[in-house]
């Protein structure tokens, strides 16, 4: 039976795909965009994060550690990594939740029990599961075991990608999927491999080879102030995709909502004075690019 990592599940969603959905988080993401709000999904392995104001200093963290892998300087629990082996004592014997291990193993049928939990607001809603990151694609085994189960209890599915895995996965995937939700951040190559740390030649050629064998696919392109919310960029992905004959698009407004969460990852934030998109610029994309004969949507 197939295992992976998850660090959330969120009951509710209403933004990514139809209908009310579960959304399933799965740890672990090839790229490293330099707008990502959920930095601690990107390492694929469990770690763990601390939240200072919950902190209650008492030590409990660095007396349960074996490793010594937590010590105080400045009244103030630090871990050291070379140390710690992830076993979670800290974590479990924080009373306040201030030491929190981000990303929980979990068996494909351990999930379902969750998601099947949901399936009453799936079926009076049109909606479903959606399995995001992350990048999904990276537990393949895990995620094409779980498509399979949805399928089995006509649980209406959607994968959130980058797009960013061999085709043979994509492939793999896509027998099961009934919805792609595909990224896309930039057509110009060298700025894609600077803003994500990854070209984006294996992401384009997947989709044009998805295109030609799934009729379900709504592209998702953030809109990142200064990076890709230029006129030329939005244009050049609109006309992208309309030569693959798909239709729906959503632009999603970039946000700093995560960026507190790099620092206590001890990751740094590249842009930290970057600003949301107004709306008007947001309205001024949508305008554009629907003068293409897409079909818009802001966020989702």
């Amino acid at each position: 039976m197939a295992t992976g990592i998850i660090y959330n599940v969120q009951r509710y969603s209403i933004h990514d795909g139809p209908g009310i959905r579960t959304t399933v988080f799965l740890k672990g993401c090839p790229l490293d965009c330099w707008w990502c709000h959920n930095p601690e999904s990107q390492k694929p392995g469990q770690e763990i994060i601390f939240w200072e104001e919950r902190c209650l200093r008492c030590g409990d963290c660095a007396g349960t550690c074996k490793k010594g892998a937590v010590v105080f300087r400045n009244n103030m629990p630090v871990i050291l990594t070379e140390n710690c082996d992830l076993c979670g004592s800290c974590s479990s014997k924080c009373p306040s939740g201030a030491q929190e291990m981000v990303g929980r193993k979990v068996s494909a049928a351990e999930l379902m029990k969750e998601i099947e939990k949901d399936t009453i607001f799936f079926d009076e809603s049109g909606g479903g599961v959606t399995f995001s990151g992350g990048e999904p694609l990276m537990q393949p085994d895990f995620l094409d075991e779980l498509l399979k189960r949805c399928k089995e209890k006509q649980i209406n599915t959607a994968v959130d990608t980058s797009g960013y895995a061999s085709w043979e996965t994509v492939n793999r995937i896509s027998e099961n999927a009934d919805l792609f939700l595909y990224d896309i951040k930039l057509m110009d190559n060298i700025r894609h491999k600077k803003y994500t740390g990854v070209d984006n030649d294996i992401i384009i050629n997947n989709l044009k080879l998805l295109a030609r064998k799934h009729n379900n696919i709504v592209i998702r392109v953030p809109v990142v102030p200064g990076i890709n919310d230029s006129s030329d960029d939005m244009l050049a992905i609109g006309e992208f995709v309309l030569t693959l004959g798909i239709k729906s698009l959503n632009i999603l407004p970039y946000h700093n909502t995560g960026m507190d969460k790099y620092r206590r990852l001890h990751l740094e934030y590249k842009i930290p004075e970057t600003k949301p998109p107004s709306q008007e610029r947001m309205g001024e994309i949508k305008d554009r690019l629907g003068s293409l004969g897409l079909n818009i949507k802001i966020g989702g």
